[in-house]
C-alpha cells in the first residue's frame, strides 16, 4: 500500500516573518505590535517624504527615468498619499516660495517618529499597501526626492 503523505501547506508570512525580512534584506529597524500586527520603524537615520499621489507618480517616474532605484514607496490608497523611504538628509527649504510650494501641494517630510509599513495581518481597511516594495538597503537622498518633486511643482504652475 502506497502512503500518502500530506499535502504540503504555502509559506504563512506573519508580521513577524515580514519584520524579520526588513531588517535583515532592507536594514530597516522595524519592530511588531503585538496586539495589531502592525510593523512600524522610528525615523532616524531612514526618514520619508509623503505627497499625494498625483505628484508622487510624476516623482517615481523622474528618478527612475535619472536611474535613482529601487525606490521603497508605501501607498496608502485611501487617503490617496504615498510615502518615499528616503535617507534623512533632507536640510530645511530656505526659499519661502518652496517653502509655501511644498505646504500647498501637501508634500510632508517625517524626520521624527514612527513610520508605520505594510504588514501581511489583515487589514480590512487597506491603510498600506506596497506601490514599490522595500527589497534591499538602499534608499534615496531625501533632498533628491523634494528637490524633483518641486521641479515638478514649478513646472505645474507656469
Amino acid at each position: 500500500m502506497t502512503q500518502i503523505s500530506p499535502p504540503v501547506s504555502a509559506f504563512a508570512e506573519t508580521p513577524r516573518s515580514r519584520c524579520e525580512f526588513y531588517r535583515r534584506e532592507c536594514s530597516l529597524p522595524t519592530v511588531v505590535d503585538a496586539t495589531t500586527g502592525r510593523i512600524t520603524m522610528r525615523a532616524g537615520l531612514i526618514g520619508a517624504v509623503m505627497m499625494p499621489t498625483q505628484l508622487a507618480q510624476q516623482v517615481k517616474t523622474a528618478l527612475e527615468g535619472s536611474g535613482v532605484t529601487p525606490l521603497s514607496i508605501i501607498g496608502h490608497p485611501r487617503a490617496q498619499m504615498w510615502t518615499f523611504l528616503v535617507r534623512s538628509d533632507i536640510r530645511p527649504v530656505g526659499k519661502p516660495d518652496d517653502v509655501a510650494r511644498l505646504w500647498k501641494a501637501r508634500v510632508v517630510v517625517i524626520r521624527e517618529g514612527d513610520i508605520a509599513l505594510p504588514s501581511p495581518a489583515p487589514d480590512p481597511l487597506m491603510v498600506r499597501t506596497w506601490v514599490s516594495p522595500a527589497i534591499s538597503t538602499f534608499r534615496p537622498s531625501g533632498a533628491v526626492v523634494i528637490a524633483r518633486a518641486l521641479s515638478i511643482l514649478r513646472q505645474t504652475r507656469r
